[in-house]
């Protein structure tokens, strides 16, 4: 019987195991790693992984946080797994506020710090700067992640301060924040507005306003 050839074992095989598994096996071998490290990989993965039978459910209570698979027949969890934060945290402090492709973007509710969270590797990153990027405050700010027509993971956070807007994107790719241009309306910029999480669909990050109270 001849050998699979690695584009097969890689895009018909190991694009059905669960995230882990993947990450286990990109220790393999130097190619293994840069296929599994492609976004066509990684958008391969994640369709395949919407079936009913793959979904979880990430819980985070108090100081633990655990994964559970949902049981689509009866609107049930299975049994829980635990996943231990990689970084420092106190009681209470960790909200998830976009995610994408398993990445997620979190905040540290008594620092206000912004990070990136893959909890399936454990890989973290800190976006928070000297120059005051990557701090957020609840109920003013709006983030939302996203990828770029060069595969590049980034973030969008959108900030409110005293009336004034400011919008800035930080690349994984470059690990740095920019400034960029935004004009929405002028009543939006008040606090009596509150700003959805971003949704990443179709190649365009979504976001919904409401007037609070309304």
């Amino acid at each position: 019987m001849a050998d699979l050839p690695t584009h097969t074992i890689v895009f018909e095989i190991l694009t059905r195991l669960p995230a882990k598994d993947v990450g286990h096996s990109k220790s393999v071998c130097k190619q293994w790693y840069a296929l599994l490290s492609t976004q066509d990989f990684v958008k391969i993965h994640c369709s395949r992984s919407v079936v009913s039978s793959n979904q979880r459910v990430l819980l985070i209570d108090d100081l633990t946080c655990s994964v559970r698979p949902i049981i689509s027949n009866n609107n049930d969890f299975g049994p829980s797994s635990t996943v231990t934060f990689p970084f420092h945290h106190q009681n209470n402090d960790v909200s998830i506020l976009s995610h994408l492709n398993g990445l997620l973007c979190v905040c540290l509710n008594h620092t206000y710090e912004l990070l990136l969270w893959n909890p399936t590797t454990t890989a973290f990153k800190h976006l928070s700067t000297p120059d005051s990027h990557g701090f957020y405050i609840n109920n003013l700010d709006a983030i939302g992640l996203y990828v770029d027509a060069d595969d590049d993971y980034k973030v969008l956070h959108i900030k409110r301060r005293s009336g004034v807007l400011g919008v800035y994107v930080y690349s994984r790719e470059v690990d740095s924040w920019r400034n960029i241009p935004f004009i929405t309306r002028q009543e939006y910029l008040s606090p009596h507005f509150n700003w959805s999480a971003g949704t990443f669909c179709g190649g365009t990050l979504y976001f919904t306003v409401c007037e609070m109270g309304a």
